[in-house]
């Protein structure tokens, strides 16, 4: 997905609505993606060593979590907005 995709798709209650609860009421999917956001509006010789490990955790994430994708229509499953939340539309492969 785009930063401005992304972006749209975190505002969504959809995007709201799905994932693991951390402190408050934001999912950490939810907070991962603004992280994303944040991360891909950096030129790359920006970086951070920080951003570089979120990455490598935004690609195992969805890495493990497309390994689980159920059968059927995944369109408007929380399977899919879980991984949207991390920045990957499986529909869009």
């Amino acid at each position: 997905m785009t930063p401005k995709q992304l972006e749209a798709w975190l505002e969504t209650e959809e995007s709201k609505s799905v994932g693991q609860k951390s402190d408050g009421d934001e999912s950490i999917g939810h907070q991962s993606g603004q992280r994303i956001v944040e991360i891909l509006h950096k030129r790359k010789s920006d970086y951070t060593e920080e951003d570089i490990a979120h990455m490598r955790k935004v690609v195992s994430y969805v890495h493990r979590h497309s390994a689980q994708r159920p059968d059927g229509d995944v369109t408007h499953t929380r399977w899919r907005y879980s991984l949207m939340n991390w920045g990957h539309d499986p529909l869009k492969d």
